[in-house]
């Protein structure tokens, strides 16, 4: 079927022909598309079932990676890179009048996803069938994803995303393998056998049908399945009015993340949690008892990896499934699931770690809470020997307090691995955010700095710049990434550097086209592209950068004498539907933007761009155009990071603080590569303990601060109002929480240096250079290696 160019085209307009049941002649874009993704997929369930085959004979074990999000993307050309058919088909195809990049345009984002969290998950899929591990993904498969943004007068507002408008190509719909999960009901207790049994009874049950994804390694014969979940009524409903049932029931799978502000919408949040993990745990278990039957064996066979707090729940699903359908007695199901379950924590935000009241979880999970709660009292009890008589001790870590229940204490109890995703991070983990649990377990804290999949990432979205490394070190990089230190070699080469200063200029202009196109702007790309793409969030601090922008904004009209180079500030940025600030910050960016862009006298030297709907297609075009990576969280706020090794890995230059991940990006490519400012995460943690900070003293004693405060409230912008009230009292009013004001010298010098070093391109070239060697170590590879031997015991196949 692609053996060659020819057999190609042959196969292609059978297949076209069979399936559209219309002539090429007669065929659309949309045909060639669906006809050549689902070839595509065709091809490869030879070696996706051989995959499973053997996993099923060889027993060898393997790990379920458990996330409520999996941001995937675009899949067409990735695919075709992995399977090593991108040259076949675009030769093929051209040959028939077709542009295989028009057909990649059609395929829409699997927008399963918000950020970091879920694109993290696609990588590790990514690298767990290119490394021939055995490792498979569950989720959950939204109708709508998170949301298309939409920019109105400024506004965020938000669409349902369309992806499954005309079906998707890659998945498999598994109804055979359908499961039932239950919710609400009451527990029957009685004896049986002298045994106390436990029955959840008069239910509400959802269908939960798989939907299978191959996920193919990189020129290997490794498929693994991401399995998607979608629900559906069952075919039996115990229900009054049947349409209600219908439309509750599908609410499961429609959105990621409802609005949780209400009551509604955490229950909706939690039924999307236990729908997934039921579902998942209960597929495991299926599978393991037709491959190895033994349950008592399963932590040999079987790693359940949960990744943040989402899919805890596994922890006593696992647990009701031992007990109540195994027969198997409370220790023998401990000792089961704390061996077979690790744990990944993303996060230092103590608002960010799920509670969910006992008043909504009981009853909706009446069972499940009654097994939460008997972990609880046991786990009370080794407290209480561990620290007797000290009760406050004992509260703060126990999983079910003040009518709550603390996900990641359950986590941390439930579970045989800790880790973090940083160094940093998991530092703060065990000294400050978790250190109750850590002295009680320390053998279970590790480790894994995040990594991203440079296939992806460099390979593929940068494909000149993949070109020229190649040329210059081989291909050995594409399967070992480490070896991009071999490009230091060419840190004096003048050369060298001007052919990688012409790719990011061939880059920058393919974005500036997408920028004209989506806002009618016109960039100049000369000019230096300062780019902020990520979820929005105030500890994130696109505040911060706006903030500066202003800053120069008014250096400009002001100040004849002030020199800059020219620069371009990107934004790309979602903020949750419930999140007022967030959407406030997305307004007064397009409000900045309107003033600045428009000013004739000014405009040249300053641009401002909010691109919407930003999304992994659009990532794949802004990572390899950027000088300048903005990664400015508030120190020991961010976990890891990993739009900052993209942009790293594509050559740009990290303009950020001691945080996360920049911390070993800065010992990697060195300090003279990074340009790093603010307050390090010591001084943060400090105030946020001791307090000391006044963010009013900030505004009193810097003018500049002073001005860009009062321009949010004073009509600097025309037509504002009070619009921006509520970013002025949370900075001055409220103090100021992630200490925006207190950096805000550091970042503006820091900006000021970094400019003045672009000037000097021959200095500019040799930083980017380096920052692209070092960053073979920041891919996914490396981390996946790193799981696998240190926490999932999982070893590679010999294919």
């Amino acid at each position: 079927m692609f053996t060659n160019k020819e057999e190609f085209k042959e196969n292609f307009l059978k297949k076209l022909e069979m399936m559209c049941g219309k002539s090429f002649g007669e065929s659309t874009k949309r045909d060639h598309y669906f006809t050549l993704g689902n070839m595509v997929r065709e091809y490869v369930s030879t070696n996706w079932i051989n995959t499973n085959e053997r996993y099923r004979t060889a027993r060898e074990k393997q790990v379920y990676y458990l996330s409520i999000e999996f941001l995937l993307g675009r899949l067409l050309h990735h695919n075709l890179l992995n399977l090593g058919l991108v040259d076949v088909v675009k030769k093929g195809l051209e040959d028939l009048g077709i542009d295989l990049y028009e057909l990649e345009e059609i395929e829409p984002d699997a927008g399963l996803g918000n950020g970091g969290l879920g694109r993290l998950a696609a990588c590790f899929m990514d690298s767990l069938a290119s490394l021939n591990f055995p490792g498979h993904g569950c989720g959950i498969r939204y109708k709508h994803g998170l949301f298309e943004q939409k920019i109105v007068d400024g506004y965020q507002v938000e669409l349902p995303e369309q992806w499954l408008r005309h079906g998707h190509v890659w998945e498999v719909r598994r109804a055979d393998l359908a499961i039932e999960v239950p919710f609400w009901g009451n527990v029957e207790t009685k004896m049986e056998n002298g045994k106390l049994v436990f029955r959840h009874e008069h239910t509400e049950k959802i269908t939960a049908v798989p939907y299978d994804l191959p996920i193919a390694g990189f020129q290997t014969e490794t498929v693994n399945t991401l399995r998607l979940w979608n629900a559906e009524p069952s075919p039996y409903p115990i229900h009054q009015d049947i349409l209600t049932y219908k439309r509750e029931t599908e609410s499961v799978s429609e959105f990621l993340y409802p609005d949780d502000t209400h009551d509604r919408g955490k229950i909706l949040r939690l039924k999307q949690q236990y729908f997934l993990v039921s579902a998942s745990i209960r597929s495991i278990i299926r599978s393991f008892r037709k491959q190895v039957g033994d349950l008592y064996s399963l932590p040999q066979h079987i790693a359940i990896h949960i990744n943040d707090t989402h899919p805890v729940l596994a922890i006593p699903e696992l647990m009701r499934v031992l007990l109540d359908e195994e027969d198997m007695s409370w220790d023998d199901a401990w000792e089961i699931t704390i061996n077979t379950i690790s744990y990944t924590n993303h996060t230092t935000l103590s608002e960010a770690l799920e509670k969910w009241p006992v008043r909504i979880f009981q009853p909706l999970l009446p069972r499940i809470y009654m097994i939460v709660e008997e972990i609880n009292e046991r786990f009370c009890r080794l407290l209480w020997d561990q620290y007797p008589g000290d009760w406050q001790h004992i509260e703060r870590m126990a999983i079910i307090a003040h009518h709550e229940i603390k996900m990641a204490h359950l986590a941390l109890v439930g579970s045989y691995s800790v880790n973090g995703v940083a160094a940093l991070h998991t530092e703060i983990l065990k000294i400050r955010e978790m250190n109750n649990f850590y002295q009680i377990f320390p053998q279970k804290f590790n480790n894994k700095t995040n990594g991203i999949t440079h296939r992806r990432w460099l390979l593929k979205a940068n494909p000149l710049l993949a070109k020229l490394i190649t040329e210059g070190i081989g291909d050995k990089w594409i399967r070992e990434p480490e070896h991009l230190c071999m490009l230091a070699q060419f840190k004096e080469d003048f050369s060298f550097l001007e052919q990688l200063s012409r790719v990011k200029q061939h880059n920058k202009r393919r974005l500036a086209d997408r920028i004209t196109m989506q806002t009618g702007m016109s960039i100049n790309t000369e000019s230096i592209f300062d780019i902020q793409v990520k979820r929005l969030h105030a500890y994130k601090r696109q505040l911060l950068n706006i903030l500066h922008v202003m800053y120069l904004y008014n250096r400009l009209k002001e100040d004849s004498t002030f020199q800059m180079h020219p620069r371009t500030f990107i934004f790309g940025a979602k903020a949750s539907p419930g999140y007022y600030y967030a959407k406030k910050i997305i307004k007064l960016i397009h409000t900045v933007a309107d003033k600045v862009n428009k000013d004739v006298r000014t405009n040249e030297r300053l641009k401002v761009v909010f691109l919407e709907n930003y999304r992994v297609s659009l990532a794949e075009e802004i990572f390899p155009s950027a000088d300048i990576s903005e990664q400015i969280s508030t120190a020991s706020k961010e976990a890891s990071g990993t739009g900052n090794m993209k942009f790293m890995m594509n050559g740009a230059i990290t303009v950020g603080t001691l945080d996360g991940a920049n911390i070993e990006m800065k010992e990697k490519a060195g300090a003279d590569n990074i340009f790093i400012f603010g307050l390090p995460a010591e001084q943060v943690l400090n105030y946020d303990q001791n307090g000391g900070y006044h963010s009013m003293e900030y505004y009193y004693h810097d003018k500049r601060i002073r001005q860009v405060m009062d321009q949010l409230t004073n009509g600097f912008f025309p037509d504002s109002d009070n619009e921006f009230e509520p970013i002025f009292d949370s900075l001055l009013i409220e103090n100021d929480q992630y200490f925006v004001l207190r950096d805000f010298d550091s970042y503006s010098a820091i900006q000021a240096q970094a400019g003045k070093v672009y000037e000097n391109q021959n200095q500019w070239r040799k930083m980017s250079l380096m920052n692209i060697a070092e960053s073979g170590y920041f891919s996914s590879d490396r981390t996946i290696k790193e799981y696998a031997k240190d926490i999932w015991n999982i070893n590679p196949g010999h294919y």
